[in-house]
């Protein structure tokens, strides 16, 4: 007989808590959750990275509009009736002064009865920074005329022109980056409560649950988007305060976006709730309620964030679409729809081009809010 082979399987009993013989890096991996490998991933994604920064700025300029806005938003400057950008300066006959404009003089052209504004480097306009300016009030709280910059004591600064009323279309930008995005957050809110209310019971409770939200999805999805958009505006009576405008087209995004995430809530529920968890959870005794909000819905959240990020830019196209057609918010409210509307004239378009400048902020703010959705979906994926 041959001898036996040697025995190489450890004796020692099985410790699979041994920390001790991990790494710091190994160990800072090993217990790490959810969420912060979730970050690690986004912080990879450099252009999700840089997007979330960008809308991080957008958002939290809202907070102070009125100080960041060079002029209030009623404003008119009677002499400066679409007066073009000024270029801020830096250097003046070679010698460094610090950020400047020059004077805009014009003169009015009587063969083409038109404006002509030309600098007059002659006059140095140094702008004026943490300033006093126009008169506002802050968030309602009370009265102050605090600035981040100003134009010179009386001088200009039009950084993107003027508008056919002569008001600054700089300031009236930064003043509709609150209604416009704001408008995309309350929508999406109102819309995922929907969704994964109705999505939640269909995909739980299935039967004619399931059978009657499913028919309720399909009427909404066959009906033009657009068209939907425009006849639930019209609807709105025109004797509405600005404010009951706003609420009443945040509820109509809210109500036509939910069928699409309600598709995907109930689609993850028919799967999750077969889990031996969820099993467990209803011979313990608890309700529906709990076992949809506390055990189903948290193992998909991550995909709910990233499906949040792609939904906004909709709301705000949205928005801006209506608004630009006539049948969305009115002035005296301000959003980057109702800027669009003074480019719906060609003729002025072609003579003015700077009237086309508040698309710019919407393109941006889609596209990060886009790369940003593809980043935080890439690292939300647990299989990657």
């Amino acid at each position: 007989m041959t001898d036996k082979l040697a025995h190489f399987v450890s004796q020692e009993p099985f410790n699979p808590m041994k920390v001790d013989e991990l790494t710091p890096e190994q160990e800072k991996f090993y217990m790490a959750s959810q969420w912060k490998m979730m970050w690690w991933r986004l912080r990879k994604h450099r252009l999700a990275v840089w997007s979330g920064a960008i809308l991080f700025v957008l958002y939290a300029s809202i907070l102070v509009s009125e100080c960041i806005a060079p002029y209030g938003l009623q404003t008119r400057n009677a002499d400066f009736i679409f007066a073009p950008p000024q270029k801020v300066q830096f250097f003046h006959e070679g010698e460094f002064i610090g950020p400047f404009v020059y004077s805009l003089d014009y003169r009015l052209n009587m063969e083409i009865l038109r404006r002509e504004y030309a600098d007059n480097q002659d006059v140095v306009q140094p702008l004026r920074f943490f300033c006093r300016g126009d008169v506002y009030e802050f968030w309602s709280l009370f009265e102050t005329d605090f600035h981040l910059v100003c134009a010179a004591k009386s001088g200009t600064f039009f950084f993107l022109g003027t508008d056919r009323l002569g008001r600054d279309i700089w300031s009236r930008m930064i003043y509709g980056t609150r209604i416009s995005l704001t408008v995309g957050l309350v929508g999406i809110i109102l819309s995922f409560i929907l969704g994964i209310s109705i999505g939640g019971a269909a995909g739980y409770f299935g039967g004619w649950v399931d059978n009657l939200a499913q028919r309720a999805i399909e009427i909404l999805r066959s009906i033009p988007e657009l068209p939907l958009w425009m006849g639930l505006s019209a609807a709105l009576p025109v004797n509405w305060s600005p404010i009951a405008v706003f609420f009443g087209l945040t509820l109509i995004l809210g109500l036509v976006d939910w069928p699409g995430l309600a598709r995907a809530v109930r689609s993850k529920l028919l799967a999750l709730r077969e889990e031996d968890y969820c099993t467990a959870a209803v011979l313990m005794g608890a309700p529906p309620r709990r076992i949809i909000y506390r055990h189903l819905l948290p193992n998909f959240m991550s995909h709910l964030i990233a499906s949040a990020t792609l939904s906004i830019p909709s709301m705000i196209l949205a928005e801006t679409a209506l608004s630009f057609l006539g049948l969305g918010l009115r002035p005296p409210i301000t959003s980057w729809g109702v800027l669009l509307v003074e480019a719906q004239n060609m003729e002025a378009v072609e003579l003015y081009p700077w009237l086309l400048l508040p698309a710019i902020p919407v393109i941006i703010t889609v596209l990060a809010f886009n790369f940003f959705g593809d980043g935080l979906r890439d690292a939300a994926d647990p299989y990657k």
